[in-house]
């Protein structure tokens, strides 16, 4: 292989006979050999990498400095405008040894059964530094837990009456509003939902409560913004064009309704706005 070893303070990199369409490196501590680390040349500008250092005491480490240097030769001396890795999912030390060197998780890639799915992770040329201040955020921001956000309303009619949608993807009924998009505050999404789902443009006024969720039927478990919308005159709903794909009809519902019609954690919520809820509450887990 007619390739430069490449080299930090800690390790070096020695180029190897490819294989199967990688170019191969051992991985040099000293005099002694502790890897390999390959790549593999994937389109024009994108080329993918992969390494085993063992798990010893010092594996965290050595892999940092290997894979730092093999995705610097990549993007730098070869030119290419992206590095990417496809890691076991249990496999942790080795994406965070990735996350150190600048590789920004992209998501999980789900496998065949019998096999085992592989985090995406990948590098940009264009990427700032990993260990700058805009590179530190983004590599948190791609590898923290993300949180699925609702906001719902809280809407009575002048016979204190509760709004409920009836929905076409579930036989239960639920509060209006829907699930918030990235960067949008709950309120501002509360707002939208009630604009494309009922045609109304609705003043969004205090918060109610926040509610968690627990997961439920294959969903991802939830916070629930509650904002109270105040009272309306109960024939507005003659005036509302409903979204059809998501609206099939919407209620006045009396206590006995909820119960009756709505979803477990509505009829949970509304019953703790009637005892005085607290700020922020956790719905019990629903039936199956």
């Amino acid at each position: 292989m007619d390739a430069p070893e490449i080299a930090d303070d800690t390790v070096t990199l020695r180029p190897e006979r490819s294989q199967s369409g990688f170019d191969g490196y051992s991985v040099w501590v000293d005099d002694e050999r502790v890897g390999s680390v390959a790549l593999r040349q994937e389109s024009r500008s994108t080329w993918s990498i992969r390494w085993n250092v063992g798990t010893g005491e010092h594996a965290v480490r050595w892999a940092i400095h290997a894979v730092g240097l093999a995705a610097d030769h990549v993007l730098g001396e070869l030119g290419a405008g992206r590095v990417e890795a496809r890691i076991p999912v249990d496999r942790t030390a080795d994406v965070r040894a990735a996350s150190i060197c600048g590789l920004r998780k992209e998501g999980v890639l789900r496998s065949a059964p019998g096999e085992q799915d592989r985090v995406l992770m990948a590098r940009l040329a264009s990427d700032p530094p990993a260990r700058s201040r805009d590179g530190f955020i983004a590599i948190l921001n791609a590898g923290l837990p993300t949180k699925r956000v609702i906001a719902q309303g809280l809407w009575r009619d002048e016979a204190g009456r509760v709004l409920l949608c009836e929905l076409t993807y579930k036989q239960e009924w639920d509060l209006p509003g829907g699930v918030i998009e990235v960067g949008e505050s709950p309120a501002v999404g509360l707002a939208r939902e009630l604009r494309e789902e009922l045609g109304l443009d609705v003043t969004v006024g205090d918060l109610v409560t926040v509610s968690w969720l627990p997961a439920w039927r294959g969903w991802d478990d939830a916070c629930i913004f509650l904002f109270d919308l105040g009272t309306a005159d109960a024939s507005i709903t003659a005036t509302m064009t409903l979204q059809p794909t998501e609206i099939a009809a919407v209620h006045w519902c009396d206590p006995a309704t909820v119960h009756e019609r709505a979803t477990a954690a509505a009829a949970q919520v509304l019953d703790a706005v009637a005892a005085g809820t607290p700020t922020y509450r956790e719905s019990a887990p629903a039936p199956d």
